[in-house]
């Protein structure tokens, strides 16, 4: 064998379905030989004591985009593309996102204009649909499906972005005849403005007001309706940062049911509720997105639903807006619940997150952990044989995680413009330390190794029609999660889930 560019050597390597002591050779930015005693690299990564993972794919996140409000994100493709990368992420998928009376190819070549010269590591780019009109449905969306575009979100709430059920088949039409993958943001936006509009009323404006206008049903009946609108159409579909217990049970019985209705759900509704909405003056707003943060309750069944395979992928929904006029505040100091930019960031803490509560205390198997971590969502978007586990054949995207390293949680420690994380003071347990990305070293040491720029755009394929439902990944046997000596025992665990 030739010469290899890097050899990661003595870790424990961990896939979506089996778990092996060996080094990874790589070359050209790929891997070309899994095996012990790798020999003659030009660079060596001693990986002893650690869990060598797949790149994490976050395929829900909002970077350098503007709200149906108009407020941007905190984040541009540099800033929010180096906040992934230090939280053990090679590729995410952000939102070219359509508003009213856009040409949606236009949207995309916009989008590409701000992403080519700033990522650092690889992104693919889902499409949001708000203005179905005949040029939209008929030319632009199918062309842009073929050209590699094979995913798109559409909401049913927020009054200049939802869809009404008619447009919604009209775009689920478009997916069944090009073969894209419809994704939802389901809750009812009648239930919710009607909420609203009485709470406001009797002068109940404080940000902890929001969670009471999103009421569960809201979410649970959006859901069930876009299900049975999919069932009609023979599509699949996705439904985004599920919040609640019944709109979980909707996807679960879909599924046993043997539709092709798959589920998210995100960092906030396993670790954050609506009393974190409820704080003094407008600090509650750092806390209001869609749907809000639930109970205890929620948060539970959250977990069940991770542990259970209801629930495919494990998103950050990274929607980060600024403590200040230029986010949360912009419409002054005292913005009333309707006011106030939907969004919490959450980038660069999913996967310490999800691996500290979920693998620390048992929860959830390694295994399981890079299936909801990466490789699922490769599956679902189009980048499987390319992006989601180790294989040979398959990009050098490689986080190396240790396992006992304790971080405390502070803003200043993020790598994204927010300035703040609704996190502040979790200890986690477990952290990625070094992260590869097409075989280039971008984090190592606490230090970015990547120049801006440095990321690639990644045209995704079709989903695949005929995919299991449930779990995408074989069951993992716990007795064959090998490697689970280098987890700590869950009763010394952390406290970040307290």
């Amino acid at each position: 064998m030739s010469e290899l560019d890097l050899v990661v050597r003595n870790g424990t390597v961990v896939t979506a379905v089996d778990t092996a002591s060996c080094d990874i050779g790589i070359r050209a930015g790929r891997i070309v030989a899994l095996g012990e005693g790798l020999s003659g690299a030009a660079r060596e990564i001693d990986a002893s004591g650690k869990l060598v993972l797949p790149g994490g794919i976050d395929s829900h996140c909002h970077i350098d985009q503007l709200s149906g409000m108009g407020i941007r994100t905190a984040d541009d493709f540099h800033s929010g593309t180096v906040s992934a990368a230090f939280g053990g992420n090679t590729t995410v998928i952000p939102f070219a996102a359509q508003h009213r009376g856009q040409s949606l190819r236009a949207v995309v070549e916009e989008y590409h204009e701000r992403a080519t010269p700033k990522a650092v590591i690889d992104y693919a780019f889902h499409l949001i649909i708000s203005d179905p009109n005949e040029q939209v449905l008929n030319q632009e969306l199918p062309a842009l499906i073929r050209d590699g575009y094979t995913s798109f979100k559409v909401f049913m709430t927020y009054e200049k972005m939802r869809l009404d059920d008619r447009q919604l088949l009209d775009v689920l039409g478009v997916a069944r005849r090009e073969g894209a993958l419809m994704m939802v943001h389901a809750e009812n936006d009648d239930v919710i403005s009607w909420i609203s509009a009485k709470l406001l009323e009797q002068g109940h404006r404080e940000p902890k007001f929001h969670a009471v206008s999103h009421a569960q049903i809201a979410e649970s009946e959006a859901t069930h309706r876009a299900i049975r609108l999919s069932e009609l159409m023979d599509v699949p579909l996705l439904v985004v940062h599920v919040s609640a217990e019944g709109a979980m049970n909707e996807i679960r019985r879909a599924q046993d049911a043997g539709l092709r209705v798959y589920g998210e759900t995100c960092p906030q509704y396993l670790f954050l509720t609506k009393e974190d909405l409820d704080l003094p003056g407008a600090n509650g707003a750092m806390f209001c997105c869609s749907p809000p943060p639930r109970d205890v309750n929620s948060q539970e069944a959250m977990w069940r639903g991770l542990r259970n395979g209801t629930f495919q992928v494990f998103s950050s929904d990274h929607a980060p807006y600024r403590f200040d006029e230029t986010g949360k505040l912009a419409a002054g100091p005292s913005p009333n619940f309707k006011e106030i930019a939907n969004g919490l960031p959450g980038l660069e803490l999913r996967l310490p997150l999800l691996f500290s509560e979920g693998v620390g205390t048992g929860r959830l198997t390694l295994n399981q952990f890079v299936a909801l971590a990466s490789t699922n969502a490769a599956r679902l978007y189009g980048l499987e044989g390319r992006k989601g586990s180790i294989a040979v054949g398959m990009d050098a995207d490689l986080a190396i995680w240790d396992p006992r390293r304790t971080v405390t949680v502070t803003a200043d420690m993020m790598h994204d413009n927010t300035g703040y994380t609704p996190y502040e003071g979790r200890t986690l347990d477990g952290w990625p330390e070094t992260v590869i990305s097409r075989g280039r070293v971008v984090v190592q040491d606490g230090r970015l190794h990547a120049e801006p720029g440095s990321g690639e755009f990644l045209p995704c394929d079709p989903p695949e029609p005929a995919r299991p439902l449930g779990r995408l990944v074989p069951e993992v046997d716990p007795a064959r999660n090998f490697g689970a000596e280098l987890i700590p025992d869950p009763s010394q665990a952390g406290t970040a889930g307290d």
